[in-house]
């Protein structure tokens, strides 16, 4: 779990890079993106179990899911720059305009889990399928809690 937890801070920082180093050139960005998705594939990887066969069948499935996860998290990225933006002086129309967009999101993403469902189905075991959406959900709640303790409540 320590190596998850390592895993997922670098993972929340790909959320806070784009908000807090906004003068960086693209391509630093996008080097520091491509590294932390490789660390994130050599999390999954370790805890996965797969055999070659799954490994065959898998991967391809986790790439076009993380393609459209990155979507919604960039989404949630400007979000989360959209709050930074109003948090000094917060309307009731931008708050409305922000809580929208969340449980917009949320939903999403609910639904990309489910839309990806068959085809983990497909690719691999029950029992492994819960175990990837299990170190899914371990690195999305790592994220949420180091989010959720540094943005602060809307006042």
């Amino acid at each position: 779990m320590h190596k998850m937890r390592i895993a997922v801070v670098l993972l929340l920082g790909l959320l806070a890079l784009p908000v807090l180093a906004q003068d960086k050139p693209a391509d630093t960005m996008q080097i520091v993106r491509e590294k932390i998705q490789a660390d994130k594939k050599l999390l999954v990887a370790a805890n996965m179990g797969l055999t070659e066969k799954e490994a065959q069948a898998f991967w391809p499935v986790y790439e076009s899911y993380q393609k459209d996860l990155g979507l919604l998290n960039g989404r949630m990225l400007v979000l989360i720059q959209d709050f930074a933006n109003n948090y000094q002086a917060m309307t009731d129309d931008a708050a409305r305009k922000l809580v929208g967009e969340y449980l917009a999101i949320e939903g999403d993403r609910v639904k990309l889990k489910q839309s990806y469902l068959p085809k983990l189905r497909q690719a691999l075991p029950e029992k492994k399928v819960a175990r990837y959406l299990q170190i899914e959900n371990k690195i999305e709640a790592v994220i949420r809690y180091e989010l959720a303790e540094k943005i602060p409540l809307v006042k």
